[in-house]
């Protein structure tokens, strides 16, 4: 009997995290499914019937290196390494670098959409390498392309994101072990729901899942989810830095709630 493929999940409890694990329960994977809130992704499984005999979730928050690392370890020892790690667990909080504790909010973004990233893949790594196979996605942005008034933190994390994958995909290349970079674009989830601007070109959760688990298997280097905003990225990166600044600028910070 030939054993089932494994895909390693962050994020797993809502949004696209929970869109990618559909997709590839479809298409044959088991999950191991990793959230803070369990009882979101039990619930979202039990809903849809899924074979109990086929998926595993995982209490973690990315946040802390030794609670998602040990998330990791416990996936490998139950349920055996992975094919697909997909690094998704992200935040997303507007900052004003004038307010002393906006500092404290880039750090714990940096926490989450960074080191939380590498330290999902850390288990993982030796492991693939030794077998010479594996696939290794990091889940960016299009706000990795250029900065955005009061979106500092989110922006300079997930161009993060980008620059680590590649200097990951370099370092495993010989391997065998690919290292996918997704941006998405607008995606209809609880992040973006509450947005109160214009989203160009959003898309359902369950399209982009539909598009990036094709550049998965294929082991695309790099793709921007949809394909029309990465156009309007290359373009926003060609404009003169006058006229970005121009088109931008007033944009600040949005109050978060509870504040005055």
């Amino acid at each position: 009997m030939t054993q089932r493929r494994l895909v390693f999940i962050t994020g797993a409890s809502s949004g696209i995290g929970q869109a990618l694990a559909a997709r590839f329960y479809t298409a044959g994977y088991d999950l191991a499914l990793v959230a803070r809130r369990t009882d979101q992704i039990e619930s979202w499984a039990s809903a849809r019937q899924l074979d109990a005999a086929r998926y595993r979730i995982y209490s973690a928050d990315v946040a802390q290196t030794d609670s998602i690392v040990g998330a990791g370890q416990a996936c490998i020892v139950q349920q055996g390494l992975p094919d697909v790690v997909i690094a998704n667990a992200g935040i997303s909080v507007g900052i004003d670098t004038a307010e002393r504790g906006d500092l404290d909010v880039l750090a714990s973004t940096f926490a989450t959409n960074n080191t939380g990233l590498a330290a999902t893949f850390h288990p993982f790594v030796a492991a693939m390498v030794a077998r010479g196979s594996g696939r290794l996605v990091g889940i960016g942005s299009v706000a990795a392309i250029r900065g955005l008034p009061g979106h500092g933190a989110y922006c300079a994390s997930k161009a993060g994101v980008v620059a680590y994958c590649e200097s990951l995909r370099g370092e495993l290349r010989p391997s065998g072990v690919r290292v996918v970079t997704l941006c998405p674009g607008y995606i209809d989830t609880p992040l973006t729901q509450g947005n109160r601007y214009g989203m160009p070109f959003l898309m359902k959760a369950e399209d982009f899942a539909e598009q990036a688990f094709r550049g998965i298997e294929s082991g695309v280097s790099y793709r921007v989810i949809p394909w029309q905003m990465g156009v309007v990225a290359k373009i926003m990166r060609m404009l003169p830095n006058a006229l970005y600044d121009r088109a931008v600028q007033g944009r600040g910070r949005k109050k978060r709630l509870g504040e005055s």
